[in-house]
């Protein structure tokens, strides 16, 4: 239809002009105006009939199709830039003929057919790049791998191309030379040098599994505790616990130290270690008056029953005055409270015995001496390992007065008062 029309009415107007008596280049250059507004309002016409039909059949087929794929394709405007090809294609195809008789204005229409070309085809590649790492996302096996990188460096290496070749059609200058390939590569390592890193990161990333989306990752440097929740090119994504968020610098990760939390949430338990800082000098050994006491504590019973035993002989057997508790071997009270630890974790519930548990002592200090508690919770939840935590020393520390033993702290006011 369009052709027909530009062959039997590409004079029409210009013989109108003609006929009222206006000169021939005046009426050539009116007759081409009118009948290339008539023309493009017949593509433009064109292109929003084919969108409107493209777009419509993506709808229609998609939910019969087995795969999610072409959803992804409709969400990235894939329809809508393919139905423009069609047009564009009638347009190159009939400007030959529409503007025949103007070489000037046909090379200049080319140019500009051929830079939409251009342009029109990064858009859909963009498209189908976008449509790749969305559909990708929702599969388990690259739901926590930095697609958002990839697709970046993607895009600028499509995004380059499509320069090369603006480049090259505006001022027909070949972008292919080693001199120019050269210049090139200078200026885009200067501009894209945090790029350049971040992709080279993204690969050691991926490659090493360092960091996956979902992360929980603390990065000291930069002030981040939270969760990964991005991975793209040039930058990580925190979110920390307190809600704000933190950028890092993707080639940080391979650069700097950070600390990842995966293999502990992936393991069986979350490390509890910390210590209890007991008094030097509420540290004794125990007479058999505070050992019948002790035995009430049903958790430690057995054990002082046996150890008891156990010394008695070794004094007997060798012969000792037993009338100062140094001599010989003698129990302690901080011992004695070691094993109560010991027993009551691997009777707690909520700790992981599979795992590592050990009570020891730490070197002496000037605020005590430091008896650390060293075990796996079992469950691993911010809010419920803290609470397990607490429950172990609130215990902990209120037991400590039942074995006789004091915990260091520094004296305030009111103590001073006291005094």
């Amino acid at each position: 239809m369009i052709k027909k029309f530009i062959l039997e009415y590409d004079q029409w107007f210009q013989e109108i002009f003609l006929n009222v008596g206006l000169g021939e280049t005046f009426s050539s250059f009116l007759n081409l105006i009118i009948i290339a507004v008539i023309f493009f309002g017949l593509i433009f016409l064109l292109d929003l009939v084919i969108k409107k039909i493209t777009i419509k059949l993506f709808k229609i087929f998609t939910p019969k199709t087995k795969t999610a794929f072409d959803d992804y394709l409709i969400k990235s405007n894939f329809p809508k830039y393919i139905s423009h090809a069609f047009p564009l294609y009638f347009t190159w195809l009939f400007v030959h003929t529409l503007f025949k008789e103007f070489p000037l204005v046909l090379k200049f229409s080319l140019k500009i057919i051929d830079l939409y070309i251009i342009i029109l085809s990064v858009l859909i590649i963009r498209s189908i790049f976008r449509t790749t790492k969305n559909y990708l996302n929702n599969k388990d096996k690259y739901k926590d791998k930095p697609l958002e990188s990839y697709l970046q460096v993607l895009m600028i290496f499509t995004w380059s191309a499509g320069t090369f070749f603006i480049i090259n059609n505006l001022t027909g200058y070949s972008t292919i030379s080693v001199a120019s390939l050269s210049a090139l590569s200078a200026i885009v390592l200067l501009i894209f040098k945090d790029t350049i890193l971040g992709f080279v990161a993204s690969i050691q990333v991926t490659i090493n599994d360092m960091v996956r989306i979902g992360d929980w990752v603390t990065f000291s440097k930069f002030g981040a505790n939270g969760y990964v929740i991005e991975i793209n090119l040039a930058t990580v994504r925190v979110q920390n616990f307190d809600n704000t968020f933190t950028t890092i610098p993707t080639y940080s990760l391979t650069s700097d130290s950070f600390q990842n939390w995966r293999g502990m949430q992936e393991s069986g338990g979350r490390r509890i270690k910390r210590a209890i800082n007991v008094k030097q000098s509420s540290v004794k050994f125990l007479s058999k008056e505070d050992i019948e006491k002790f035995s009430k504590i049903e958790l430690v019973k057995n054990y002082l029953e046996h150890r008891e035993k156990d010394n008695d002989k070794h004094n007997s057997t060798i012969n000792v005055d037993t009338s100062l508790l140094i001599n010989g071997k003698n129990q302690t009270n901080l011992g004695v409270f070691r094993k109560y630890i010991d027993a009551y974790l691997n009777d707690n519930p909520a700790v992981n015995k599979e795992m590592f548990l050990m009570v020891r002592h730490l070197d002496p200090t000037d605020k005590g001496i430091p008896v650390e508690i060293y075990c796996f919770s079992k469950d691993k939840e911010w809010i419920n390992y803290e609470h397990i935590q607490a429950d172990i020393f609130d215990h902990l520390i209120a037991s400590t007065s039942f074995f006789d033993l004091e915990i260091f702290e520094f004296p305030s006011g009111n103590d001073f008062n006291k005094s």
